[in-house]
């Protein structure tokens, strides 16, 4: 039966053995076992995600930007195309933001919880304070200073420094994309091919994914000594970014639709794309319903095929707004738990990791939990944080894609608007729709 079971249902099975476990433990005085014997495990789980993160981000920024090869003659589509997709997710993560700064899920710990995991952590805390306090007596511009790498492999070896990473496979696909193809075949191929292999990683390491989620939270709950408010947190980090996400799809994209385009009833587009949806969230990967993705928005909402068959694989590739805006809420989450404060500079630079981390992301189930560590080390949050997040992750995964997909149409309808190739199919009038 448990070799039938899919993946969600495994970990599901993970995190709720894990809870029930470090309660018993925290009852029958097992609580040295667990962590001795049990946790282990989960930090083994969180090495191997912390293992593949470099060379995911990586690999994923050069192969994505370099099959681009449209967007590097500028073209008034490319250009357009490019920047309303950034844009999007840049809203979306500061929408993030200002969601779990009001909703604040992780202000239920108790006072001395906090101080507890703020002595844990201070040398962490200390080490960004020295940096932010460096910045601050430095010019204007360190910021960008501290995003360039005077060592490419120094910085490979250290996933705190995803930015310079980050920058340096920008600039190695883009010079791909400007270089004869003939003269970089066998570089892109060999992307091609790595990128398939740190997929597959991924998807091994996601085999051991409910073992992980098990020995993660029952070690967490046994840190914690079975205090309930652990469980208060987390139901509501889970229903702000379960909100949130509605949010998103029900409001942030119509309006989108609103301010940019005319004629497209709110009622076709959310039909059109419902099948599209359902295959998104059932198989938690928007790139798996890329081809109903396109042939509804070029049979139901009128998109032109031209546009349709530029626009949405280029949004699956970069386009991540659930991502980013989850990865902000999950960061700050984890910041409040711990009794973090984050400055100014540190919600900027979350802001900027998750917008361009999720042009990385990888269309696998859970591959997005990755990148969130990058944005953890950014801002030095601790990642056993994930450990309260984990479980209750694939739900939220699955809807993301969703939402991801559903951003990819909005930015689709809007450039055929624009380019004036946005009509109704005239078989299917509005009229219709009340009949």
């Amino acid at each position: 039966m448990w070799k039938r079971m899919p993946l969600w249902a495994k970990i599901i099975t993970g995190m709720v053995v894990g809870l029930i476990w470090g309660m018993l433990a925290v009852q029958i005085g097992l609580s040295r076992f667990t962590l001795d014997w049990i946790k282990p495990w989960g930090i083994i789980f969180l090495k191997l995600l912390k293992l593949i993160a470099v060379p995911l981000i990586f690999v994923s920024l050069v192969k994505g930007i370099s099959s681009l090869t449209d967007i590097s003659k500028l073209s008034r589509i490319g250009v357009k195309t490019i920047t309303y997709y950034i844009v999007s997710t840049l809203i979306a993560t500061f929408f993030g933001l200002l969601v779990v700064n009001m909703v604040k899920p992780g202000d239920t710990f108790p006072e001395e919880k906090r101080m507890e995991y703020m002595v844990e952590w201070q040398n962490t805390i200390s080490e960004k304070k020295a940096v932010a306090e460096e910045s601050s007596e430095s010019s204007p511009l360190f910021f960008l200073e501290e995003m360039i790498p005077d060592n490419i492999f120094k910085a490979l070896g250290d996933n705190s420094k995803m930015l310079q990473i980050i920058f340096f496979a920008i600039l190695f696909a883009v010079s791909m994309v400007m270089l004869p193809a003939k003269k970089v075949k066998t570089v892109t191929a060999i992307f091609s091919g790595l990128n398939d292999i740190v997929i597959k990683i991924i998807e091994i390491i996601m085999r051991f994914a409910p073992i992980g989620v098990f020995a993660l939270l029952a070690g967490v709950v046994v840190d914690f000594a079975g205090d309930t408010d652990i469980f208060v947190a987390l139901g509501k980090y889970f229903f702000s970014v379960l909100i949130g996400l509605f949010l998103m799809i029900l409001f942030l994209y119509p309006l989108y639709l609103k301010i940019f385009t005319k004629g497209i009833s709110l009622k076709r587009f959310f039909r059109a794309l419902l099948p599209a949806q359902m295959v998104a969230f059932s198989t938690s990967s928007s790139a798996a319903a890329l081809p109903v993705t396109m042939k509804q928005n070029i049979d139901e909402l009128g998109v032109s095929e031209e546009i349709a068959n530029f626009v949405l694989p280029v949004g699956v590739t970069i386009n991540m707004d659930a991502t980013a805006f989850y990865q902000a809420v999950a960061a700050v989450f984890i910041a409040q738990v711990y009794g973090i404060d984050l400055t100014i500079a540190q919600q900027f630079t979350i802001v900027l990791m998750a917008t361009l981390s999720s042009i990385g992301s990888p269309g696998v189930p859970g591959g997005s939990i990755v990148l969130v560590i990058m944005v953890l080390t950014s801002v030095g949050l601790p990642v056993e944080g994930l450990a309260l997040i984990l479980g209750v992750d694939r739900p939220l995964d699955m809807l993301r894609s969703s939402v991801n997909l559903t951003g990819d149409s909005t930015i689709s309808c809007i450039i055929a608007y624009s380019e004036n190739e946005l009509g109704i199919p005239e078989n299917k009038p509005d009229k219709e729709e009340t009949g």
